[in-house]
């Protein structure tokens, strides 16, 4: 992985207090406007993550397998990613 791996996994256990700070609220039987803000504000974090971590792809994998003709696959997977975000 070519991402920046101190700022993908701060991000990521920033998402995961927020995941257990949720399953308190739920425990607690918080309300549920509350709950779904947490909810949203930890996609959110995901969302960054996964940014920083394909953005990365695209900066140096698929650079790469462009400058050596090898692209397609890589370009595949691509369009699957795009796919799945939609």
């Amino acid at each position: 992985m070519m991402a920046d791996k101190q700022k993908v996994s701060r991000l990521l256990k920033t998402a995961r207090g927020q995941i257990d700070g949720i399953l308190k609220m739920v425990e607690e039987d918080r309300y549920c406007v509350d709950i779904s803000n947490q909810i949203m504000a930890a996609q959110s974090v995901l969302k960054k993550a996964n940014g920083e971590v394909l953005k990365a792809h695209l900066d140096h994998c698929v650079k790469e397998a462009i400058t050596e003709n090898n692209a397609a696959e890589k370009l595949q997977e691509i369009e699957k990613i795009i796919e799945k975000l939609l």
